[in-house]
C-alpha cells in the first residue's frame, strides 16, 4: 500500500519556513518520496505501518497550514495516469524483494 502526504503550509513569517522545513525533512527522513512539491509518498508493507506511520505525522503536524493522508493500495497507485509529462526516476520504487544465495 502507498500512504500519499498533501500539504500546504504557510511560508510567510521565519518560523513558519522553519516549520515547512522540519515537517518537510521529517518526511524525508522517514522515507517519503517527493512526487510533486508538497505531495510525498512512502510504500508500506501492511496497515500496521501504516497505523504507525499515521500516528508519527500526527504527532509532528504543524500547527498552521493543512496536511492530509490518503492511503491506497498498490494495484491504485499502480494505474495513476500521466495527462502531462511522465514519471522519471533514478529511485528504484518496487516492493519486490531480491534474495541472492
Amino acid at each position: 500500500m502507498r500512504m500519499l502526504v498533501f500539504f500546504d503550509l504557510p511560508t510567510e513569517t521565519d518560523a513558519e519556513r522553519r516549520e515547512y522545513r522540519r515537517f518537510r525533512k521529517l518526511l524525508i527522513r522517514n522515507g517519503f518520496l517527493m512526487l510533486q512539491e508538497s505531495v510525498y509518498c512512502k510504500l508500506l508493507l501492511n496497515s500496521t505501518a501504516q497505523a504507525s506511520m499515521a500516528e508519527l505525522l500526527r504527532k509532528n503536524r504543524p500547527d498552521k497550514g493543512l496536511v492530509q493522508i490518503l492511503t491506497i493500495t498498490e494495484k491504485q497507485f499502480a494505474k495513476m495516469e500521466f495527462i502531462t509529462g511522465s514519471c522519471h526516476s533514478d529511485v528504484i520504487d518496487t516492493d519486490e524483494r531480491l534474495v541472492e544465495l
